[in-house]
């Protein structure tokens, strides 16, 4: 599969000390960017020099989607455990719900601040008012 119109490229990934493999890095860099077009509303879509904050944006949203992705592996939906007459408990479709808002909150608040005032043809980029 390939991957184009990529905002980071995966040797500029791993230049600022990214640790991923290039599959899974494809693969989160097109979320990132998906998260970046929709609140951006697609003002970068073929933009052909990608300004440094957007790509420590996707580096930052990378890292964060990788940390959700590694929770969820670990606790395969258990919210917790006993050992002494072995009992399990999962996660609620709440908690999940909660979790998924709480996620989507984090990677917004990371759009927010790493591209407030980042200005591309002329426009700011994250700006969604009315010119006056």
């Amino acid at each position: 599969m390939e991957f184009n119109g990529q905002y980071l490229t995966y040797d500029e990934y791993k230049a600022l000390g990214g640790s991923l493999d290039q599959t899974p890095f494809n693969l989160l860099e097109y979320e990132a960017r998906k998260k970046i077009d929709e609140r951006t509303q697609k003002r970068l879509v073929g933009v052909e020099f990608i300004p440094q904050e957007v790509k420590t944006c996707v580096f930052e949203l990378i890292d964060t989607l990788q940390s959700y992705i590694s929770k969820k592996n670990n606790n395969k939906n258990i919210a917790s455990e006993s050992v002494g007459s072995y009992s399990v408990s999962y996660v609620s479709p709440s908690e999940i719900r909660e979790i998924i808002k709480t996620k989507n909150a984090e990677l917004d608040d990371i759009i927010m601040t790493d591209l407030y005032g980042v200005i591309v043809n002329n426009e700011h980029i994250i700006y969604a008012g009315a010119n006056q």
